[in-house]
């Protein structure tokens, strides 16, 4: 096995692996195969020369104390220190015996081991160059086609070399495949498992999905301009987004909208008309808490910022707003702002800002109430 590196190297290059990782993978083989044709228990290393470019198989054998209980579990590894003084006076505890092995020795026998150890091997560094590769992207958007739909309602995708599985309760409600589509869908994570090997799961409902479509959309946020504080989704329904910005001059709900809602819109249709609110973030919870109630307009908030808890004065006629269909507002304001938030009914109705318009001059309020827990 004459130049052995260089056939190393073109295992590397047809297999689109490293050659680091093709010659690592040739030295497990070696030394795999030389346990299977001796002992398990034995102790090998594997040598590469890149100057001769060729291998060699060493036996190593460790001095060990005379009572030392590796003797027993490993005694084709490790010998007593008495018996290697016979060969050399000079040895010593720790000290290590080489041998060099001859896998030609073995014939046929060595040739095909070594093939099949050869093959296993390299097989699994391919298998891990895929899994550093793919779990670098995870939490990013994956395009692919869908290869089949199975038994369970779970979408397969074809995606580079990896296929993807779609599984039903990633799916928005809703939507279906077929085959030949193509699709985009946030990486949650790379796996392995028996039944499929190495796969990839993807999520299309995930609040992370609608983050990273935003910012395949909005340049602001992709280039950092503004910043994604939070999302909270009921996939297929409503979502929520919180946003802030710290240049003066950029407004990061008009920049996430875009110029007639082409943004939000296009981020809309690709999860399949799902309703987006663009909220400011702001660091003070009472305001941050109201805006998430939008589009309710509330009277009083009282926050304990320790219990995670928000209680809201908020009149007859602005309650179900801010409860949405089947809870859905409260629900997302809740998610978004990591608030359990509790509403009070007040009396009285919550007067619009156009119903203080008169003849074009604006009547200023003087009820401060709504802002006397801000300053307690």
């Amino acid at each position: 096995m004459e130049k052995i590196v260089d056939i190393i190297e073109a295992i590397a290059h047809e297999k689109n692996i490293s050659r680091e990782n093709a010659i690592e993978a040739f030295k497990e083989a070696l030394i795999n195969t030389a346990k299977k044709l001796t002992s398990q228990t034995s102790t090998f290393e594997a040598l590469i020369d890149n100057d001769t470019k060729t291998y060699a198989i060493n036996k190593v054998i460790t001095v060990v104390a005379d009572d030392d209980e590796k003797l027993e579990e490993a005694p084709d590894s490790y010998m007593p220190l008495s018996e290697a003084k016979e060969f050399d006076p000079s040895l010593e505890i720790g000290d290590q015996l080489k041998e060099e092995f001859q896998l030609e020795d073995y014939g046929r026998t060595a040739s095909a081991n070594l093939f099949r150890e050869l093959e296993y091997h390299v097989q699994r560094r391919i298998e891990q160059d895929l899994f550093e590769k793919y779990r670098e992207k995870v939490g990013t958007v994956m395009l692919g086609t869908v290869n089949r739909i199975d038994n369970d309602d779970n979408t397969h995708v074809e995606i580079g070399e990896l296929k993807g599985i779609l599984t039903r309760r990633n799916r928005i409600k809703g939507e279906s495949f077929k085959r030949g589509d193509t699709i985009r869908a946030l990486l949650r994570y790379v796996s392995v498992d028996p039944q499929h090997g190495l796969f990839l799961e993807l999520t299309r409902t995930s609040p992370k999905f609608l983050e990273a479509l935003m910012a395949n959309e909005v340049p602001e946020i992709a280039d950092g301009v503004v910043e994604i504080v939070a999302a909270a989704r009921i996939p297929g329904e409503r979502a929520k987004i919180a946003l802030k910005t710290e240049q003066m001059n950029v407004d990061p709900i008009g920049a996430a909208v875009g110029v007639k809602g082409v943004r939000i819109n296009a981020v809309s249709e690709e999860l399949n008309g799902e309703n987006i609110d663009c909220i400011e973030y702001s660091p003070i919870p009472e305001i941050f808490i109201t805006r998430a109630l939008s589009p309710a307009i509330t009277q009083n908030i009282r926050v304990d910022a320790d219990a995670k808890k928000a209680v809201i004065d908020i009149t007859g006629d602005q309650k179900a707003k801010a409860i949405g269909k089947s809870g859905i507002n409260i629900r997302l304001a809740s998610m978004l702002t990591g608030y359990d938030i509790e509403l009070n009914e007040v009396e009285g109705i919550t007067e619009r800002q156009s119903d203080n318009t008169l003849q074009g001059e604006t009547v200023k309020t003087t009820d401060t109430s709504a802002l006397e827990n801000l300053f307690k």
